[in-house]
């Protein structure tokens, strides 16, 4: 599966100027981990956030959002968002926040 280059650049230039952020070609996507813990991913032209497993029945309830359903078997603490939920700049830049925030939450690997 392609990812969309317009929406990693976006990411891009959000993370831009963060440490210890690496990127990584996953899942058929492009993923961006904090230092060593994937936090956000683009695949399609959707965005893959990591929100955890205590935030994520509050943030699935958000518009344009839904679980993760790699392999048919729901991945409880993250999110994929798309369409309108990730069009406007600000609101992109909130749930890569989150991911990031999350990712910072854990050990480095």
């Amino acid at each position: 599966m392609a990812f969309d280059i317009a929406l990693a650049e976006r990411v891009r230039a959000y993370l831009d100027g963060v440490a210890n952020i690496e990127e990584r070609q996953m899942f058929g996507g492009l993923a961006f981990l904090l230092e060593g813990n994937m936090a956000v991913g683009v695949i399609g032209d959707e965005l893959m956030v990591r929100v955890g497993k205590a935030s994520h029945d509050e943030l699935v309830a958000q518009p344009w959002s839904r679980i993760m359903d790699f392999t048919g078997r729901e991945m409880k603490g993250w999110l994929v968002i798309g369409g309108p939920g990730i069009d406007d700049d600000g609101d992109l830049a909130a749930w890569v926040e989150r991911g990031i925030d999350f990712a910072a939450t854990l050990p480095a690997k």
